[in-house]
């Protein structure tokens, strides 16, 4: 109840509030925003349900990464506006590019280009194991998507200034990519970022640690599971961690029946620990300071997947950063109801639009 009172931030304040990291980008000028990708007519397809229409104007495509491995992209120009640079848009564990529909055109509606893709393991790009447990070898190998979606595809086919949303999974991913080269994007954005899990009975570190042993001996594959990762089904909106919003909930369930091979279950214990080990990393007392582009995170008051408290902790430490707690929201901001969405993005607005 403490948390949710001091979260509560009036929209009309969100400029104010994040006047210290208000600092104007340089101005660009592009006559048309321009897109230089060559898609292949055969290659990957976006779901198109009623529920959820395919925004116009998408090219998708596949890209190979560093390592070979080949992942799922989608690319839109902006529909209103003057021209603001381009948004890309990470998302968590278990997500594709299909649900960020309707977000995807609010950034538009802004001005801004988007650009997206499937995380290796999930959506539409190589699945690393056969089934659908979520799997991954290191949690570098997220930077190393990022990286290679950035220099095959962001830079050559896409107008800049280039800024980073990432939720969750994806911001965990985000802040790395802030620290390892904050030459790429002017700024970052994150939705409940993946610092730490609550509940847990050892530290980030112990868990990764005991992660870490069991995939040693062969079990990296065997599959682990909380509450929070329950499937989506009607039946469990009742009382679900991610979102109030039933219309935005039962849109990710149409989307999985329509096509069930987005669908990515419980996380393995290999996937276990790359991902404590890099929310160890995070909770570092040196790691603040390692982030040096501005940032902005805001936190769900009411987020039982990720640890709000670990997002304040960081929002307190950094010097080009800051964060915001939404009162009343569930995990899952850009998918919460239309009060809380409004705030998140005004929040944006507030550090990327009217900077932009």
């Amino acid at each position: 109840m403490d948390r949710e009172r001091r979260a509560s931030i009036p929209t009309g304040m969100l400029a104010f509030f994040f006047h210290d990291l208000c600092f104007k980008t340089e101005a660009h000028s592009f006559p048309d925003p321009f897109m230089n990708a060559v898609v292949d007519p055969n290659g990957p397809k976006l779901v198109n349900i009623a529920s959820n229409p395919v925004p116009q104007g998408a090219r998708v495509g596949f890209f190979r990464t560093q390592d070979k491995v080949q992942l799922r992209y989608a690319l839109w120009p902006k529909s209103e506006g003057k021209h603001r640079g381009t948004i890309c848009l990470v998302q968590g564990r278990t997500e594709f590019i299909e649900k960020y529909f309707e977000t995807i055109e609010d950034f538009r509606r802004r001005g801004f280009s988007v650009a997206t893709f499937d995380w290796r393991g999930q959506g539409g790009s190589d699945r690393l194991i056969p089934g659908k447990l979520g799997y991954v070898d290191r949690f570098e190998d997220y930077w190393c998507d990022l990286r290679s979606f950035h220099g095959e595809i962001l830079l050559p086919d896409c107008p800049p200034p280039y800024y980073l949303v990432g939720h969750s999974m994806g911001g965990l991913a985000s802040l790395f990519a802030a620290i390892n080269d904050r030459l790429m994007f002017d700024r970052v954005f994150l939705s409940a970022p993946m610092l730490a899990l609550d509940g847990q009975p050892l530290s980030m570190q112990g868990m990764a640690r005991v992660c870490e042993a069991l995939s040693f001996f062969g079990l990296g594959r065997l599959p682990v599971s909380r509450g929070a990762d329950r499937p989506q089904f009607k039946a469990n909106f009742p009382g679900n961690p991610l979102t109030s919003d039933l219309n935005r909930y039962m849109r990710s369930v149409d989307l999985l029946e329509a096509q069930p091979s987005l669908e990515v279950g419980a996380p393995t214990i290999r996937w276990a620990a790359a991902a404590m080990g890099a929310m160890a990393e995070a909770g570092r007392d040196e790691f603040p300071a390692r982030v040096r582009i501005p940032l902005l995170m805001l936190a769900a008051a009411r987020d039982e997947v990720v640890s709000t408290s670990a997002i304040e902790h960081l929002g307190l430490q950094m010097r080009t950063g800051r964060h915001a707690v939404i009162a009343g929201a569930r995990h899952e901001l850009f998918m919460e109801n239309d009060m809380i969405r409004g705030q998140v993005l005004a929040a944006f607005d507030a550090f990327i639009t009217e900077q932009s």
